[in-house]
């Protein structure tokens, strides 16, 4: 029998995944543990042919250990942020992932990051728990333009909810697109109009490293930045640089090149910028989307045998 193993499942996305079982399923192995240590993967996953995977660094030489593994099945869009793809496929294993399942519940945060940061929602929260009373300008959004930056299902689902918030939004994609909600510029265009920008593309060896520090410095003065999708996309350094010179306004940020955000990380000294913890997608109807489409996977793998 084929043997798949939920390498670290929070007890939530635990007992979503017990619900959806059926009979004649792949044997399941739920690891209730969302903080594993990559060291100890290979006992984890002994004996499992799928390895199921939230958000837990899966290194090559990790994989090395991992006889009989033959797939990963990421719960996300973005496995390259903690993983080799190419180098696991050269091991024999094969990643897949999950796409469209929390389109909506990342767009919802973007536009939250969004509204927050022109707002200085978190701010002004964090100094009055000091005792601050602390009332400065802020943006209104309506009639401001948003550049989205990428525009498969999540940056459409951000340029849907904006415009209806009164927003004008301009759109930049890799490939030719057209929607009802957005007019297609030159990325160029989009940062030098852009009131916000929206960082909304997949990651991948083309788009690594796309918001540059060069194209930061092209943006709008006073822009306000959202990042929901992979912080690799960006210039991590230049984008504190950006904030602490107030070329970036303020900046809503989900994502971050290393995480958990380290304690001594230079972000979190800086006051203009509202930080959560890669949760955008982490709601109960996203969360059941996730797991419904991973035990479709695991299904079709055990029945095609490889």
């Amino acid at each position: 029998m084929t043997v798949a193993c939920f390498v670290d499942a929070n007890e939530a996305m635990a007992v979503i995944a017990e619900g959806m079982l059926q009979p004649g399923d792949p044997a399941l192995i739920i690891h209730r543990d969302p903080d594993v240590k990559p060291e100890t993967l290979p006992e984890i996953l002994l004996g499992a042919q799928i390895a199921v995977i939230d958000h837990t660094y899966f290194p090559t030489d990790v994989a090395k250990q991992c006889t009989g593994l033959k797939h990963v099945v990421f719960l996300g869009t973005g496995p390259r942020s903690y993983m080799n793809v190419e180098e696991l496929a050269e091991l024999g294993i094969i990643v897949h992932i999950i796409k469209g399942y929390g389109d909506t519940a990342v767009a919802e945060c973007s536009i939250a990051l969004m509204w927050a940061s022109a707002r200085n929602i978190a701010m002004m929260d964090r100094e009055m728990r000091t005792g601050t009373w602390l009332r400065e300008d802020n943006v209104q959004l309506t009639g401001k333009t948003l550049g989205v930056i990428g525009f498969g299902g999540i940056g459409a689902e951000v340029a849907r909810i904006a415009g209806g918030g009164g927003m004008k939004v301009l759109a930049w994609n890799r490939t030719p697109k057209t929607s009802p909600h957005a007019a297609f510029v030159t990325i160029e265009k989009l940062l030098a109009e852009s009131d916000v920008v929206s960082m909304n593309l997949t990651l991948n060896d083309e788009t690594r490293g796309f918001l540059s520090r060069e194209r930061i410095a092209a943006m709008k003065p006073g822009v306000l930045f959202v990042n929901t999708a992979r912080a690799g996309l960006t210039d991590e350094d230049a984008i504190c640089d950006a904030l602490e010179s107030g070329h970036i306004r303020h900046a809503g940020l989900d994502v971050f090149m290393v995480e958990p955000l380290p304690d001594d990380h230079r972000l979190k000294k800086i006051k203009n910028v509202t930080l959560s913890a890669h949760a955008a997608f982490r709601t109960p109807e996203a969360s059941d989307n996730l797991i419904a489409a991973a035990l479709v996977h695991c299904r079709r793998i055990a029945k095609e045998g490889k």
